[in-house]
């Protein structure tokens, strides 16, 4: 990575939030880098725009190639941009931060006066019976493969879950030539119920016939069975079978492929190991950063931008971006208030425009359950194969929260930190004690927040205090 070792403002992520802030950050003069994991800009939502294999756009489909505006218009702005950069430490230093980075094979400390994180979401976590077997992906996995290199399963395929973005891989999936045997929805009766108190919102926005659209190219791709109570893959060594029961019958299809999806949640690992105060949301049901209306959190100079603090989507994550690159402007002197306030006036009513009728989504697509809150032999902790038994179990001991729970069964402990189960074990640790998710609370993260081999620190340039820390007693360097 050629980076200079100080920066102005330090952006992770390049979605859709984190290119919006750097686009404004370096339209004000800041000295601004942007760390992404990918190898190019885009985030999940927008990945490989500017390297995809599709020429035909109906692929898929019109809100993806809204990226292609944003992508050109950060390549084009005066800032550095570091991608395959796998940021794992952002820790206080002075009156700013010193941001612990691998690329390349090594890493550095870079420092930054004030950081965004633009982290994105994560796939919700769906424990069903025989979701570790080969065959078994997430829904946005499958879309990872098709957006960055065109694949697709040659063999059956069966969506399973509830949610937007289930529906919409089915279409896309489709129109390439994949071959769906079936959507399994898992959304329970009187969902629509439910939700109907913010029907009106969601109809005056701009998501209704969307949705709608999205609806009726599933329905082309896909039988749909609806109100599936129970989801299992079966198979030896490998998926073979999806089992399922919707209407009080139980039924099995063949299948090479099953794609789990039940919503997004924010991507917390990096804004918890900092320290910024998160709460429950009971709407979304994830823990969430605590920020004001620029984004700023409980760390003062740490900025939350897009769906790291929320799930909203990728037109309202990139208004947020925006904002909190105007906040972190003013904050470093590039911005009066005056002239902050009236750029920012034309981002929160585009924000305001694509949150409009979120509540009716979080509604109708809550997540069953039985689907987030597990039970017997299913794996909750993928990385340390701990099954729900075991997590009751540990609580009937007297282990009150995830933490505890650590040094009992070692959840959390993993390469993946607890992306993959920490919301499953603080629900099922709340249902076992009769108390709100709130009250058990989340993973307490430390650095590294990501895996980082013993070569790359190896390679950070030796100060003459960290030599003189491992030097042996008397000997001066």
């Amino acid at each position: 990575m050629s980076l200079a070792s100080s920066y102005d403002v330090a952006i992770v992520g390049a979605g859709a939030a984190g290119l919006a802030a750097a686009i404004e950050c370096a339209r004000a003069g800041l000295a601004t880098v942007v760390f992404d994991e990918l190898p190019a800009p885009g985030g999940q939502i927008y990945r490989a725009i500017t390297t995809t294999p599709f020429a035909d756009r109906r692929v898929l489909g019109p809100d993806y190639w809204r990226g292609e505006t944003l992508a050109r218009e950060f390549e084009h702005a005066n800032l550095a941009y570091a991608p395959r950069a796998t940021v794992w430490a952002v820790t206080r230093s002075g009156g700013g931060f010193e941001i612990g980075v691998s690329g390349d094979g090594a890493a550095r400390l870079i420092t930054a006066w004030q950081v965004i994180l633009a982290t994105g979401a994560l796939e919700r976590p769906f424990p069903i019976p025989g979701w570790t077997l080969p065959g078994v992906l997430t829904a946005g996995a499958a879309q990872i493969l098709l957006k960055t290199s065109g694949l697709v399963s040659e063999g059956r395929v069966v969506l399973a879950g509830t949610g937007p973005l289930l529906y919409l891989v089915a279409a896309q999936l489709a129109r390439v030539g994949s071959k769906i045997d079936c959507l399994l929805d898992t959304t329970p009766r009187g969902r629509v119920r439910e939700a109907s108190a913010h029907a009106f919102e969601f109809a005056m926005s701009p998501y209704f016939l969307k949705g709608l659209t999205i609806l009726r190219d599933a329905r082309a791709a896909a039988r749909i069975v609806r109100h599936v109570e129970r989801i299992e893959a079966l198979g030896d060594g490998r998926l073979e079978r999806v089992r399922y029961v919707a209407d009080g019958g139980t039924e099995e299809r063949p299948a090479d492929l099953l794609l789990l999806h039940q919503g997004v949640v924010p991507n917390i690992n990096l804004s918890n190991a900092i320290g910024c105060e998160h709460r429950w949301d009971d709407a979304q049901l994830a823990f969430v950063p605590v920020v004001d209306q620029w984004g700023a959190s409980s760390v003062p100079g740490v900025t939350i931008a897009g769906d790291g603090a929320g799930i909203a989507g990728a037109r309202a994550a990139e208004a947020r971006g925006r904002l909190a690159g105007l906040a972190v402007a003013h904050a470093l002197g590039k911005l009066d208030e005056a002239a902050r306030d009236r750029a920012a006036v034309s981002v929160r009513a585009e924000l305001a425009r694509n949150t409009r009728g979120r509540a009716f989504v979080d509604a109708l697509f809550r997540p069953a359950d039985a689907f987030r809150v597990p039970s017997g032999d299913t794996i909750v902790c993928r990385c340390e194969e701990v099954t729900a038994q075991q997590v009751l179990d540990t609580v009937a001991l007297g282990c009150t929260g995830p933490n505890q729970m650590k040094s009992f069964l070692r959840c959390g402990m993993g390469p993946c930190q607890g992306r993959l189960c920490g919301l499953t074990v603080t629900e099922l640790i709340a249902r076992a004690r009769n108390v709100s998710p709130a009250a058990v609370g989340y993973y307490r993260l430390r650095f590294p927040i990501k895996p980082i081999t013993l070569g790359e620190l190896a390679s950070m340039p030796q100060t003459a205090e960290s030599l003189r820390a491992v030097a042996p007693l008397g000997k001066a360097y």
